[in-house]
């Protein structure tokens, strides 16, 4: 097995990389800040920083109007894809905590994308289910509880339109993710990982992006 050239993330070549980078915006980066400042044993669970510019950049390459997001935490995610829909796009944004979302809401009105986002605070497989059944989902983010991962791909793909794209974070678990003996969470991307790589509807690579981004296509 060949490894390629294998690069180490330094401190320094991470701030190299976010600098060349599209830079956060105000809005953006006072969420980042604000997750960081107020809840420091739960920021870990924010996407990180070099993830909201490239789920905008997704977001134009396949030209998305209407994106479903599991798992919004403070909104960070979901405010960069919003900012990058068009006037009439939507998003609708899973969670389940309201102190939690009260951040993203306030960053969503800041940044005026309001509008484009609809807040569905309840849990997310039943939010799924109530959806129309017909693939009309240009492109969802999975960032939510690791155990119900496959639970939420087999709600998600089926509405999933062709060519869209279910992009999934997390799926390397801080590298915890070899280990066979795993329980919790850890089993729970490990199934989900397995799933996906044998799910003939969609096209997925598995990438190394912070801490494991698998992105999925629709056939």
């Amino acid at each position: 097995m060949s490894k390629g050239n294998t690069t180490r993330m330094t401190d320094e070549l991470y701030a190299y990389m976010l600098a060349h980078n599209p830079p956060l915006d105000p809005v953006q980066r006072g969420v980042v800040t604000t997750t960081y400042a107020r809840y420091p044993d739960s920021a870990g669970m924010q996407s990180a920083e070099e993830q909201g510019p490239l789920l905008a950049w997704l977001v134009r390459m396949v030209g998305a109007r209407h994106i479903v997001e599991v798992g919004t935490f403070t909104g960070f995610s979901s405010l960069a894809m919003a900012q990058a829909l068009p006037p009439d796009g939507r998003l609708i944004a899973c969670d389940v905590s309201e102190e939690w979302t009260a951040v993203a809401r306030e960053a969503w009105e800041a940044a005026g994308v309001a509008d484009r986002i609809e807040l569905r605070l309840a849990p997310a497989l039943d939010t799924l289910r109530a959806m129309s059944d017909e693939p009309h989902i240009d492109l969802a983010y999975l960032d939510a509880d690791k155990e119900n991962y496959v639970a939420y791909w087999e709600e998600l793909v089926p509405r999933i339109r062709a060519g869209g794209l279910i992009v999934t974070d997390n799926t390397l678990f801080h590298g915890r993710v070899v280990d066979p003996d795993a329980t919790g969470a850890v089993a729970g991307i490990r199934r989900f990982n397995d799933h996906v790589a044998g799910d003939a509807r969609m096209d997925s690579v598995l990438t190394v992006i912070s801490d494991g981004l698998t992105l999925s296509r629709k056939r």
